[in-house]
């Protein structure tokens, strides 16, 4: 039932038909350019805030309600886009969705970790939490094919309606997961907050394996969302766009799939893992061609699959009660370097184009994969 109800959870939680189309709610109902930045930065800012007090809430209270109450808040900031569309509803719409994330981050890896060590299945974290980000990966790709049909019936309340209802089945879907720490054995809030900081800072481990985290999964999940800009640069038509968008999004899925049978890479070939997939992102972005999109996926598979592999080791880690609130110092960390990387490429892109700048992009790493390759096993 555990990992049946994880998968679940996963699928749902990606499975919102609005996601591709919420753009074109905005600008229906006017907003410029500008309004839609700031609305992207209220939106960052509320995960930024609020990832790691989330992450000791959830130690202190219990993960599993701050799972089931992750997506009823984002539901609600969905709903509240369809029915009152104006900026200050898009502005508390993004905080309520923001809020709602940072509940479910570091809940559900927290949760998934200590209730397969419960049962004796630690060592199968690596192969659930592949499966699940597969199962997240799926799910999008299935809210992007359904989601025009959609629109094109029922408009922005059709896609909302099915976006808030996959929110409340998610919600539900929390309820049934199982949890065996009972709140007379959790700390104060304020004790696992510092309990959780000072293993990030005091355990060296630890602190490699969440910087190990940030960078790793931050970088290129920024550079997926200038897929579509590289495409086009390499002369695409618009309408093929979703096609080259949807096979990268099938190479993260595979990635995410091979998590289990690649737990136990040495840090040498870990190393390699991500230095062939920075050299095949590069080659794939600077080829100009269709045909580098293929390169694309698989160096997007690989980087997911390093992601994944990353999240095990610190959850290996981690020791105490304060694993959901280290497992946000990390998310907070991947949340920092994706808005600087966005910088980067924004102001990269100004002296080059697309394919140079994902190419340049791929210097973390190279870096990283050369000082994974040198640490010890």
């Amino acid at each position: 039932m555990l990992v049946a109800s994880l998968y679940a959870y996963a699928f749902l939680s990606e499975f919102i038909l609005l996601y591709p189309v919420y753009a074109l709610l905005f600008t229906d109902t006017g907003l410029s350019l500008a309004q839609v930045s700031s609305l992207f930065a209220i939106w960052s800012i509320t995960g930024l805030l609020l990832e790691i007090p989330s992450g000791a809430w959830a130690d202190a209270v219990s993960r599993r309600l701050l799972l089931c109450l992750g997506p009823l808040l984002s539901g609600l900031g969905f709903a509240l886009w369809v029915l009152f569309p104006s900026y200050w509803a898009f502005a508390v719409g993004f905080v309520l969705w923001g809020t709602g994330e940072t509940l479910v981050s570091g809940s559900y890896e927290a949760l998934a970790y200590e209730e397969l060590d419960h049962r004796g299945e630690a060592g199968r974290y690596a192969t659930v939490i592949g499966r699940a980000t597969a199962a997240g990966m799926i799910a999008t790709a299935a809210a992007m094919a359904l989601a025009v049909p959609v629109f094109a019936v029922g408009g922005h309340p059709a896609v909302a309606t099915a976006s808030v209802a996959a929110c409340v089945l998610c919600a539900a879907t929390a309820l049934t997961l199982p949890e065996h720490r009972v709140r007379q054995e959790a700390p104060s809030y304020l004790a696992v907050l510092r309990e959780g900081i000072a293993q990030t800072r005091a355990d060296r481990r630890v602190t490699h394996a969440v910087l190990l985290v940030a960078f790793v999964v931050a970088v290129w999940g920024a550079l997926e969302e200038y897929i579509p800009y590289l495409a086009l640069e390499a002369g695409v038509p618009k309408a093929a766009v979703p096609l080259l968008v949807l096979l990268v999004t099938l190479g993260v899925a595979g990635g995410s799939m091979l998590a289990g049978p690649a737990e136990r890479l040495p840090p040498r070939a870990y190393g390699l893992l991500l230095g062939l997939a920075a050299l095949a992102l590069a080659a794939g972005a600077l080829s100009r061609h269709v045909a580098g999109f293929v390169l694309i996926a698989l160096a997007f598979g690989a980087f997911q699959l390093a992601g994944v592999l990353a999240d095990v080791r610190l959850q290996n880690r981690i020791s105490g009660p304060a694993r959901a609130t280290v497992t946000s110092v990390a998310g907070l960390g991947t949340n920092v370097v994706t808005l600087g990387t966005y910088g980067a490429y924004g102001a990269l892109s100004t002296y080059g184009s697309n394919g140079t700048t994902f190419a340049l992009l791929t210097l973390p790493y190279l870096i990283i994969a050369l000082l994974t390759a040198r640490a010890p096993r």
